[in-house]
Formats: C-alpha cells, structure tokens, sequence
C-alpha cells in the first residue's frame, strides 16, 4: 500500500495545479491563517511518505538526497546561458565557483552581476544542486551570476562558511581574480542557509569598513538560531523541513558552546543594520522560517533600509528550487529577476 500511495505522491506532483487542488479540497494544512498551496502540500505529503523526519540519515546520504530532488523537481539551467567553472579564493584556499552569462555575454567584464551563495542548511548542497535557479536568473534578469561554494560542515564547521564567503567577496571587489567586480554593479544574494551567510556577510562588511554591494537578496533565510518564533513552532512537523532536521543543521554546524547570538550566526542581531544596503526578502507561510523573514524585513526597515518583502503565504521551504513542480516558484524566480534588472540595471 505504501508503495501506491508514493506512486500517488508522484503523480500528484506531474498533475495540472487546478487537478491538484481539486484533490486537497477542504484537507490544506492551514497555520496562522495562512493556507498551503495545494502543489506545495503535494510536495511535503510525498516528503513525508519517502523519508522519517526522526530518522535522521548520514551526512552523505543527505548530500545525496538534495542532489536527487534538485535534479527531479527543479528545472536545468535554461538554454541560452555561457557557464564557466572556476575557482575563487576562500579563507583556507580557492573554491569552486559557477560563473553564468547570458548569450553573447562577456564572462569577465565589469557588469551587473549577482554574487550567488546556495542553500542547504550548511552541510550541503553546491554549484550543481543550484545550477538551475542561477542560470534562470542569469537569463531572465539579464545579468552574469557568479555561484559559490563555501566551505561545507561537519567537516569544516562555523566560522569556515563565513569566513569563505567574505574573503571570496573581499577578492572579487578588490581586483583580485580575472572578473571585473564593482561593489556598485553588486547584489549579494542566496537561499536558506545562503540567505544567512548574506546577512552574515552585510554584518561583516559594515563592521570592517568594506564597501559594500548595491544590494543584498535573502530568500527564506534562517537568521535567528535560537528557533523560538512562533512559525518554528507551529511548523516543527512541516514534512520537507521539520525542527529535528533544523536542529540537526544547526548542530553539526556550529561548535559546542557557540554563542547562538553571535550576529554571524544569528543576523537578526546585528547592530549594523541601519548601515547596510536595501534588500529583497522572500519568505514562504509554510516555512518554519517565515517569521525569521517578518523580523529581519520589520528590522531592517525600522532602520531606515529600503526593503522588498515579498511574501508567499502558501508555500514551503526551498519552494523556489522546486519549479518543475510549484508554479509559484516560477513566480518567484520571474519577481526575483525583475528586482535585480530595477537595481542592478536602472
């Protein structure tokens, strides 16, 4: 029976979006108000049924579990983009990192440019398992992507992310690699635990007197490690990120005796933010992270930051890496490339 019902889940996902909600008629998981969207409940119903939230698996296994639902339920990086792999300098030596133009584009002239920094709760995920979102915006927002792979936990644990991602910042903008980067022509940007080390970055920036991008992008980031919000609560059994596996992140991530407050951790608790520059925030209703999203929006503006919040009430974590199958990560993905053409090209 299990069997079927997977195969079920499966098939669910391929079906039209009013089919889809037909099925969920009068059984949408509702929190806060906020009522899932039917493709998006697909999703996690069939999450639930694949794996046991209490069960957590090893670190590879996991590695290996977001490379498959990347390649299943995300689009390839779309026909049209030049990509060049290369590397760029972190804190303890060069990284991998995915560089994408658009047709024609010259890879290392100065240009408007998004310096891209992926998700997966700081122990996996990379260049490949975002190909597909970086090449979108690459081509939709008409500007080069560059995608970078920091240091990954347990092996190399916290500061190390951090630590990667502000010298590669450090070498781009000071000339020191063969692409030509002005903080000006700069957003940085990234997702979920990418969305972290951005605001990460921002506190960093400010605190040393770097010059700092045109902008910053956080989609659905986790920016307070204490997970005490009322949606980490209320959310603790969400199927595709549920509080056991949050934890578990965030366990093998930092230290014993980390201080949790340490605005490189928690961003939330930066006293940089009046300094920094205007934001995009993405957050979705049934991520245990909306209100991280609420809190950091409702900060940064209280400090005089423009922000862009842009709110899907309906969905789940990582919804924007999983456009095969939602459409309003596509959505998502066509706003997010609008933002940067307004801000990056006028």
């Amino acid at each position: 029976m299990r069997k079927v019902r997977i195969l079920f889940g499966f098939i669910k996902l391929l079906m039209p979006e009013p089919l889809v909600a037909l099925i969920y008629t009068g059984r949408r998981a509702t929190v806060a108000g906020r009522v899932i969207d039917a493709k998006a409940q697909a999703v996690g119903d069939l999450v639930a049924l694949l794996r046991d939230p209490d069960e957590l698996p090893p670190v590879e296994e996991s590695r290996r579990q977001l490379a498959a639902m990347a390649e299943k339920l995300g689009k390839p990086c779309p026909v049209g983009v030049a990509t060049s792999d290369i590397l760029l300098p972190g804190a303890a030596g060069d990284r991998p990192a995915r560089v994408y133009v658009p047709a024609g584009g010259d890879v290392n002239a100065s240009q408007p440019t998004l310096f891209y920094l992926h998700g997966g709760g700081w122990i996996q995920g990379g260049i490949d398992t975002h190909d597909g979102l970086c090449g979108a915006l690459a081509r939709q927002a008409g500007v080069r992507v560059i995608s970078y792979e920091y240091r990954l936990a347990p092996e190399d644990r916290f500061p190390a992310a951090p630590d990667d991602v502000l010298a590669a910042y450090r070498a781009l903008i000071a000339g020191d690699t063969d692409l030509s980067v002005a903080p000006e022509q700069l957003v940085v940007g990234g997702d979920s635990a990418g969305g972290n080390l951005t605001a990460s970055l921002m506190h960093d920036l400010v605190t040393a007197g770097i010059a700092l991008p045109r902008a910053q992008m956080l989609i659905y980031p986790g920016l307070d490690a204490r997970l005490e919000t009322p949606s980490i609560r209320d959310l603790r059994d969400q199927p595709l990120l549920p509080a056991t596996r949050i934890d578990w992140y965030i366990n093998l991530y930092l230290p014993e005796e980390q201080d949790r407050l340490d605005p490189r951790v928690s961003p939330t608790f930066s006293e940089t933010l009046a300094s920094q520059p205007e934001a995009l925030i993405i957050a979705g209703g049934h991520d245990p992270l909306w209100d991280d999203a609420q809190i950091y929006a409702a900060k940064l503006t209280e400090n005089g930051v423009k922000v862009e919040l842009l709110n899907y009430p309906g969905q789940i974590h990582a919804f924007m890496s999983l456009t095969k199958v939602i459409p309003q990560g596509n959505d998502a993905v066509d706003k997010t490339a609008d933002w940067l053409r307004r801000v990056l090209k006028g």
